[in-house]
This record gives structure tokens, C-alpha cells and sequence, in this order.
């Protein structure tokens, strides 16, 4: 878990290269749980999802022999287009391992970030052990989106500043998906 200086850190990389998203009430979900429910609409950030938050911050922190390499990173979806959209504002190469059923419009985003998708497996699971195969033969850096702490502050900074936004509300829960990892 991330602490605050390091969400701090990270917001600062942040500035300017994504977006702030808005939250919106649902009428539905406060309904159903009797509570005030909003939605962080991480659907309108740069690449479709909050995974670019992480997934920058790991790649910015890369030290240079790391950075020439470039990265190598699985996923089926939408961490392979924040790596690709972090990789190509870097100026790095990419290389991402989806399940070879990944939706066409996740490989053809991630491709059209400048990244290289290699389909690898029937699962996520089978391109995930690809990939960590994959990087030590040719000495990439790997950018997991769990698994790595340096992109854990890029995402824990929507929750600090949307906290810092709504001071009011008296109670906090937040819950990010994160694919398999």
C-alpha cells in the first residue's frame, strides 16, 4: 500500500498527462445499497481506464539501461493501453502479450498506442507466464499492474484527489478492478 507522499509524487508525474474525470451519482446503486452511491467515470480518462495512472508512473521511474530496453507487460485489455500510451508519451518500446481472444478493439487500441501485441495463449493467465518467460531473455523492463509498487501510487492518486475534491462526505470506500493480476 502506497503512502501518501508517494500519491503525492505520483499526482505530480500525473499533471497534465491525464485527465480528471468526473464522478457521477447513480440514482440506481444509491438505491439499492441506501447510501449516496458515485461513479468515478475512469471511461473518459486517456486509453479508457484508470490503468494508465499506474502504469505511467512505473514507466516514468524506469532507470535508463531499463528505459532503452523498453517494456513488456501482459494484459488483456485495458493495462495493455495505458503501458502503450505510457510507453509511446516516454518515448520507449512496448510490448504487450494478450490472450489470443482478446477482444480485436483492445488489441487494435493497444497497436494503435505504437505498442507491439503479441498473442500469446488461450487465457490471460497462459500471456501473463509468457510474458514473465518473455522479459528476462530479452532484458525488458515489466510493467504488473499489481504486482508492481511503483504503479500503485499512479493509482491511488483518483481516490486521494476525488477525496480531497468531496471533503464533505463523511465516508470513503473505493474499489478498483485490476483485471487477474
Amino acid at each position: 500500500m502506497p503512502d501518501l507522499a508517494a500519491i503525492r509524487d505520483a499526482a505530480a508525474l500525473l499533471r497534465g498527462v491525464v485527465h480528471r474525470t468526473p464522478l457521477h451519482p447513480s440514482a440506481t446503486f444509491s438505491r439499492l445499497v441506501g447510501a449516496a452511491v458515485h461513479l468515478k467515470c475512469e471511461n473518459l480518462q486517456r486509453s479508457g481506464s484508470f490503468k494508465v495512472r499506474g502504469a505511467y508512473v512505473r514507466i516514468q521511474r524506469l532507470g535508463a539501461a531499463e528505459r532503452e530496453r523498453g517494456v513488456v507487460a501482459a494484459s488483456a485489455g485495458n493495462h495493455a493501453q495505458g503501458v502503450a500510451l505510457a510507453a509511446a508519451a516516454a518515448g520507449l518500446t512496448a510490448t504487450i502479450l494478450m490472450p489470443r481472444h482478446a477482444p480485436m478493439a483492445k488489441v487494435m487500441a493497444t497497436e494503435s498506442y505504437g505498442a507491439r501485441v503479441l498473442l500469446q495463449g488461450e487465457t490471460y493467465d497462459e500471456a501473463a507466464e509468457r510474458a514473465k518467460a518473455w522479459r528476462p531473455r530479452r532484458e525488458r523492463a515489466t510493467s504488473m499492474p499489481l504486482t508492481t509498487p511503483m504503479s500503485s501510487p499512479g493509482r491511488g492518486r483518483w481516490v486521494w484527489r476525488s477525496r480531497r475534491t468531496y471533503r464533505r462526505w463523511g465516508r470513503w470506500s473505493s474499489r478498483s478492478g485490476a483485471g487477474a493480476w
